[in-house]
């Protein structure tokens, strides 16, 4: 993450946004302390391009998913009543 001083921020704020919003964050400083964090803004996404992203995963096995997932957790934990 990248420090920039309020006199960098005041000189050369363009520049600074330019790389905020290529997706780069940023924090302002005053005499060395930080004081703000710049971060790009999220966008939020239609429920078209939810879709389309859906449509864009691999497969999964949901058996497989399940072994995978009882080997790696202690599978005690699901009889937890």
């Amino acid at each position: 993450m990248r420090r920039v001083s309020v006199r960098e921020l005041r000189n050369q704020g363009g520049k600074v946004l330019d790389r905020v919003q290529r997706g780069e964050r940023t924090i302002i400083t005053r005499d060395g302390e930080d004081v703000a964090e710049l971060r790009p803004v999220r966008k939020s996404l239609s429920a078209e391009a939810l879709i389309e992203r859906r449509r864009n995963l691999p497969s999964m096995d949901p058996e497989l998913l399940r072994r995978d997932i009882d080997e790696i957790l202690d599978t005690n934990l699901w009889n937890l009543r």
